[in-house]
Order: structure tokens, then sequence, then C-alpha cells
């Protein structure tokens, strides 16, 4: 017996309501595989802009964030 068989045998003897449920599952189980999209990371997404960041870049971001920043003494 197949999948879509035994679905079609076990979907006959519910009641009328039940069967809407299992309609309204499939339904949403359709909606949410055609919804499925590939997530890309930022740097895939910042591919095709042209900018590269260097770690030099980020190192010389993050000094100058955290100059003006006051320090505590422990």
């Amino acid at each position: 017996m197949s999948i879509e068989q035994a679905i079609v045998e076990n979907l006959r003897v519910l009641p009328l309501e039940k069967q809407q449920e299992v309609l309204d599952f499939v339904e949403f189980l359709k909606t949410k595989s055609r919804l499925k999209v590939t997530r890309r990371s930022v740097k895939g997404l910042c591919a095709d802009l042209g900018i590269h960041i260097t770690e030099e870049d980020i190192a010389q971001a993050r000094q100058e964030m955290w100059k003006s920043f006051p320090k505590e003494d422990f």
C-alpha cells in the first residue's frame, strides 16, 4: 500500500470536520514548503556590492568606536 492510499483510507473514516482539519494542514504544509528561502550570510548578501572589508578595516573601526568609551579602573 502506498502512502497516498493509506492517507485516503484513513481520511475516509474521519468525520467531516476532521477531514477539513487534515485539508487545512496539507495546505499549510504546501505553503510552508513554497516559502522556504535559502538563507545567505551577510558576506554572501553583500558580495555583489563590490565592498571588500579587511580584518584591518574591522580593527580600525573597533578602535575608533571604543576610543571615546569611558574606561573604568578596577
